[in-house]
């Protein structure tokens, strides 16, 4: 039988300490609190969050202070904090104008039907701006918990992944994924199942008889590597000859680049026999099938397109077969994994990981 650490206060005995801490300083840090107290941040968030349920404390920015005490003075640019009992979540995502917006929906009604508070913060594919973005919320707003979807490659993002793990808070990842420590363990998140869904695509091609399927995606997406590897086990897998195959990264449709990169493209499928392209995504592959038309070139006669993202497929002319990313449902799945996370007492809850499947929309632009 194990013997308790008789150094290693009980959990009535850690929040006693808390109150008395409280009474004799007015207002506590959580970090504070977990650095004297020797336990993790996430320990006296619990600590703290029931204690303010049974009305002892009340819960402030990054804290706690009595019921009978005043809380620090908040900047007057500071959102207000909510009801002491009300579980806040953080959430940083890298753009709030495409892709993120129905992920964003979606975490917002889970999260309402739960009385959650969520605090949104937009980034902008930048590992430093997250990084402030998340620190942030953290130690001043105090949130209980973080859904985000970091940078998580080269030596930044490698960074901001260790600054994550020791963020004192429980972390979700949406729509990305990261190992951490010498054993390569990862952290939790929920994901689309971007391979399956090219893979979709590509046999929804071959379906239609196409031989020769081309993939066209941009440097910067963090989707591409997933995209490109679900075209290559599909067309592996159908027995579409590898030769002379089609797989070329550009820049996106915004940049200098582009037009000369996308007569590229159309230039590479006349040599190399291709008859269909898996485009990501929406905006690249409207800009493709636009030059088409200027060149003479049928879509989907001499050539069919599948984008990939459906955020603006069906406004294409003609409307765009797509693959659509299960946006809103990443969004319910990750509040759920972080809220089951929050709700577990043992600390040696197992990572958990979902993958969720995209789904494809077919349209004229393939047949």
């Amino acid at each position: 039988m194990t013997v308790p650490d008789s150094a290693t206060p009980l959990p009535d005995e850690r929040r006693a300490q808390v109150i008395e801490l409280l009474r004799r300083r007015g207002v506590v840090r959580v970090n504070d609190l977990a650095a004297e107290l020797d336990v993790s941040a996430i320990t006296i968030r619990r600590d703290i969050a029931l204690l303010a349920s049974q009305g002892v404390i009340r819960r402030v920015r990054g804290g706690a202070v009595l019921h009978s005490g005043d809380p620090e003075p908040a900047p007057e640019a500071a959102p207000e904090p909510g009801p002491a009992d009300q579980l806040t979540i953080g959430m940083v995502v890298p753009s709030l104008d495409y892709y993120w917006p129905d992920v964003i929906r979606g975490v917002r009604q889970a999260a309402a039907d739960a009385g959650v508070r969520v605090v949104l913060r937009g980034a902008t594919y930048q590992a430093a701006d997250e990084r402030r973005q998340l620190s942030w919320l953290v130690e001043f707003l105090g949130v209980d918990g973080l859904l985000v979807a970091p940078t998580v490659t080269g030596d930044d993002g490698e960074a901001l992944v260790r600054w994550l793990q020791r963020a004192g808070v429980p972390v979700v990842l949406i729509e990305r994924t990261a190992t951490l420590g010498p054993y390569q363990e990862a952290m939790e998140s929920v994901v689309s199942d971007h391979a399956l869904g090219a893979a979709m695509a590509v046999r929804h091609l071959a379906t239609l008889g196409h031989r020769r399927i081309g993939v066209v995606t941009t440097s910067q997406s963090p989707t591409a590597p997933h995209i490109r590897r679900g075209w290559r086990q599909a067309c592996d897998e159908l027995g579409l000859p590898p030769d002379g195959a089609l797989d070329v990264t550009t820049a996106d449709q915004r940049s200098p680049a582009w037009p000369a990169q996308l007569d590229e493209v159309l230039t590479r499928c006349r040599s190399t026999g291709a008859t269909a392209l898996l485009v990501h995504s929406d905006p690249e592959a409207i800009s493709l099938v636009e030059r088409c038309q200027e060149l003479g070139i049928r879509v989907p006669g001499d050539l069919a397109v599948v984008t990939y993202d459906d955020e603006v497929a069906e406004l294409c002319d003609p409307p765009l077969t797509a693959v659509r990313p299960p946006k809103a449902a990443i969004g319910r799945a990750a509040f759920a994994l972080l809220a089951a996370r929050l709700a577990d007492p043992d600390p040696h809850r197992p990572a958990h990981r979902m993958v969720v499947e995209p789904t494809l929309m077919v349209r004229t632009s393939s047949s």
